[in-house]
């Protein structure tokens, strides 16, 4: 039996998970416990995200792997697909993502967070809850569903950290009536210089950005993008020009800013 339907009525969840915070903010056309119920399971599939995937867990079926204890065969499948995904993303981005460190050690983080959220959501979605949005650690995903106006402006911050005195938003965007439904930033305001250089002697870490902002129609797509992104350079800017359905904000270290062509199409009215 489907649950009932009420009037929607707003709900907000807030999960830590994967060392982050995921947030579901929305409204929910089912009761407050078959809401609750339904975001809670879908907040588990964060968490066995991971407990597979976290190299800060040391029995992690991918710390494991690290340490040359187990194979990839011998991981739980999952591992596997998410093994082949980073290969495929490789080789779309021309080589800018990697999910190998300059040390040699798989590390798919650049892909899994927005990837389990991208499942969390769909569950929530499958259960008729649609209108919503899922920031996943500064990551947005917007659903088809959302009904206020609001919801559809995205805010990208100051590439600086959330604990400065100057931390802020930096401009808005606005996808309402656009084909995009995610952003996602990297950037090293607040772990420092962790991306690397993919294609340099030693995997340097990437230094012309301080922080890319990419919005796409969907959350991996924009994740993976503005870690490659970010990885490459300025180079980056007319690279993701040519990519369909791609848009970006750069910021160089010096402050200054660019832009792919048609980013000035989404800036908030």
């Amino acid at each position: 039996m489907s649950p009932a339907t009420h009037a929607p009525k707003a709900f907000e969840h807030i999960e830590l998970a994967m060392g982050t915070g995921f947030s579901f903010h929305g409204r929910s056309p089912l009761s407050d416990s078959d809401t609750s119920i339904i975001l809670n399971q879908a907040c588990a599939i964060l968490h066995e995200a991971d407990l597979i995937f976290s190299l800060y867990k040391p029995e992690s079926p991918l710390s494991r792997l690290a340490r040359g204890e187990t194979s990839v065969a011998e991981c739980p499948p999952v591992v596997n697909e998410i093994w082949d995904a980073c290969e495929a993303w490789e080789k779309a981005t021309e080589g800018w993502f990697s999910a190998f460190t300059p040390e040699h050690t798989f590390d798919p983080s650049g892909l899994v967070k927005t990837w389990a959220a991208e499942r969390a959501a769909e569950y929530v979605l499958e259960r008729g809850i649609i209108d919503f949005t899922l920031n996943a650690g500064g990551d947005i995903m917007i659903a088809n569903g959302v009904t206020e106006a609001i919801d559809w402006r995205m805010g990208i911050s100051k590439p600086v950290s959330i604990a400065s005195d100057d931390a802020g938003i930096l401009t808005v965007v606005d996808l309402h009536r656009t084909p995009f439904r995610a952003m996602a930033t990297s950037g090293s305001a607040e772990r420092g210089s962790h991306i690397w250089n993919p294609k340099a002697a030693g995997k340097e870490p990437a230094k012309e950005f301080v922080q890319v902002s990419v919005i796409a129609r969907d959350l991996v797509t924009a994740d993976v993008w503005a870690t490659a992104a970010f990885a490459e350079g300025e180079r980056a800017i007319e690279h993701l020009n040519r990519i369909d359905d791609i848009e970006a904000l750069f910021v160089y270290a010096d402050g200054e800013l660019a832009a792919t062509n048609g980013f000035i199409n989404l800036f908030a009215k």
